[in-house]
Protein backbone atom coordinates (compact mmCIF):
# COMPACT_ATOMS: atom_id res chain seq x y z
CA UNK A 1 0.00 0.00 0.00
CA UNK A 2 2.77 2.46 0.96
CA UNK A 3 4.78 1.61 -2.17
CA UNK A 4 1.75 2.27 -4.38
CA UNK A 5 1.22 5.70 -2.79
CA UNK A 6 4.91 6.48 -3.19
CA UNK A 7 4.82 5.54 -6.88
CA UNK A 8 1.77 7.75 -7.44
CA UNK A 9 3.53 10.62 -5.69
CA UNK A 10 6.69 10.18 -7.77
CA UNK A 11 4.69 9.96 -10.99
CA UNK A 12 2.76 13.12 -10.09
CA UNK A 13 5.96 14.99 -9.31
CA UNK A 14 7.53 13.87 -12.59
CA UNK A 15 4.45 14.99 -14.51
CA UNK A 16 4.41 18.38 -12.82
CA UNK A 17 8.11 18.83 -13.56
CA UNK A 18 7.62 17.94 -17.22
CA UNK A 19 4.71 20.36 -17.59
CA UNK A 20 6.60 23.21 -15.90
CA UNK A 21 9.61 22.55 -18.16
CA UNK A 22 7.36 22.69 -21.23
CA UNK A 23 5.93 26.02 -20.08
CA UNK A 24 9.41 27.48 -19.46
CA UNK A 25 10.63 26.27 -22.85
CA UNK A 26 7.61 27.74 -24.63
CA UNK A 27 8.07 31.11 -22.88
CA UNK A 28 11.75 31.17 -23.89
CA UNK A 29 10.86 30.33 -27.49
CA UNK A 30 8.19 33.05 -27.59
CA UNK A 31 10.67 35.57 -26.20
CA UNK A 32 13.22 34.64 -28.87
CA UNK A 33 10.61 35.03 -31.60
CA UNK A 34 9.56 38.41 -30.19
CA UNK A 35 13.18 39.60 -30.25
CA UNK A 36 13.78 38.24 -33.75
CA UNK A 37 10.65 39.78 -35.24
CA UNK A 38 10.74 43.07 -33.34
CA UNK A 39 11.10 46.15 -35.52
CA UNK A 40 14.60 47.66 -35.33
CA UNK A 41 15.00 50.54 -32.93
CA UNK A 42 16.88 53.64 -34.02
Amino acid sequence: MFVKKLLVLVASAAGAFAISKQIRDKKAENQLWAEATDSPRS
